[in-house]
């Protein structure tokens, strides 16, 4: 592994299902704890870090819709449930010195800032951790869709996407246990294959605009730390590569 980090300045995607631990809904503490533990290792390193977190511990958009609730409403309702979110891991981090801003996509000033591009990049250049929450700020759009977008604005070496998973395979490895593991891909093969790596709209972005992905497993301790300094785990997505 590594002395030094292969990355200037990553996008790093939490999942909402992440802050569940063993529970079925909500927030573990202890696994908030840890993952603030992580990305002030990360940050210590002097990467400069950006934070995209989902809601889905709390409530999804597409699950409230199956429930008979309108689906702007329940994608609103899912973009509130990222800030809460937000809001638990800014107090996790500072708690342990590390600086943070958490921007919004939704206006809520008592409570965050909203994300200016050029503001979010200041925040970076000054050494401060990024939380990005309220997804794009629509309805439609999924986290996954926010972070791509995010990675895009403020120019970021990676999109960092933890998952319960090693990486990407070519099928469920829940569900199918011969299931081959693809250490690297191309973008193409990711949307192509639907392999669930990211929502198509997503992958296209970061294609377009040449950031890799890196797919790895956020259960394993330490990590994000590995990844960021190169170690050769979890799944790469980038460009010209036939696997």
């Amino acid at each position: 592994m590594g002395q030094h980090p292969i990355y200037r300045r990553i996008l790093l995607k939490l999942s909402g299902e992440a802050l569940m631990g063993e529970q079925k809904f909500g927030i573990a503490p202890d696994v908030v704890a840890r993952l603030a533990d992580e990305v002030r290792e990360v940050h210590g390193l002097g990467v400069e870090t950006a934070v995209v977190i989902g809601g889905g511990n709390i409530i999804r958009g597409v699950a409230a819709a199956a429930q008979g609730i309108d689906r702007v409403a329940g994608d609103h309702m899912g973009l509130l449930a990222t800030v809460i979110n937000g809001l638990a891991l800014q107090d996790s981090l500072e708690k342990r010195g590390v600086t943070t801003r958490l921007m919004s996509a939704v206006e809520m000033r008592q409570i965050a800032e909203p994300f200016l591009r050029r503001r979010a990049v200041r925040h970076l250049e000054k050494g401060r951790v990024i939380l990005l929450v309220g997804g794009t700020g629509n309805p439609f759009f999924t986290t996954d869709s926010a972070a791509a977008l995010r990675a895009n604005e403020i120019k970021a070496d990676a999109l960092l996407k933890a998952t319960k998973v090693e990486g990407v395979y070519d099928a469920d490895p829940k569900k199918h246990p011969e299931a081959k593991f693809l250490k690297v891909l191309s973008y193409r093969q990711a949307l192509s294959a639907g392999l669930q790596v990211m929502d198509a709209a997503a992958i296209a972005l970061c294609m377009e605009n040449h950031i890799p992905i890196k797919v790895f497993n956020l259960n394993t301790r330490g990590n994000i730390e590995r990844v960021v300094r190169g170690e050769d785990i979890g799944s790469l997505v980038t460009e010209g590569v036939e696997a």
